[in-house]
């Protein structure tokens, strides 16, 4: 088995891997990172978004050997040390942006990498970012309504900027 080594929310991991592992299976399962969620195993629902060099990415989509020596960045690493949430995460908690939350990690890491991109975008922008994000609980209002808050906040430099 290859051995691997990447970085994950800051700190260095290495292991040993089948060639067939999937990133989100590494995350879940050998790095007890359970926040990147596994909705569909086939890149249509987005719950596996995570950040690969600081850019969103479905986990379910990468290998792990794939990410040998980058810097990947989970839900559970986008909070401060301190444990302030990252501007989305408190926006998404204000403004009633997740329902069940099966969707919410993927959602908040696409859209730290939208508002990276694009820190002030439009409803429609926001929307358009989204598309391969899948809300099952239907909850798109008040998700989009959060990204707009923190967008808000962030160019007011509330908070940490995008990660």
């Amino acid at each position: 088995m290859p051995a691997i080594a990447m970085t994950v929310n800051g700190r260095k991991v290495q292991a040993e891997v089948e060639d067939r592992t999937l990133l989100v299976e590494f995350l879940r399962q050998q790095q007890h990172l359970t926040g990147t969620h596994v909705g569909c195993d086939t890149s249509q629902c987005g719950c596996c978004v995570v950040h690969i060099d600081g850019e969103s990415v479905k986990s379910c989509t990468q290998l792990a050997v794939q990410c040998d020596g980058r810097e990947v960045l989970t839900i559970e690493g986008l909070a401060a040390a301190d444990g302030t949430l990252h501007p989305v995460q408190a926006a998404f908690r204000e403004h009633h942006g997740l329902q069940c939350g099966f969707c919410t990690p993927g959602m908040i890491m696409s859209a730290v990498d939208l508002l990276k991109n694009n820190p002030d975008p439009s409803e429609r922008e926001v929307r358009e970012w989204l598309e391969g994000n899948i809300c099952r609980c239907t909850g798109y209002h008040n998700i989009v309504k959060s990204i707009l808050a923190a967008a808000e906040t962030m160019r007011a430099g509330g908070g940490a900027k995008a990660a």
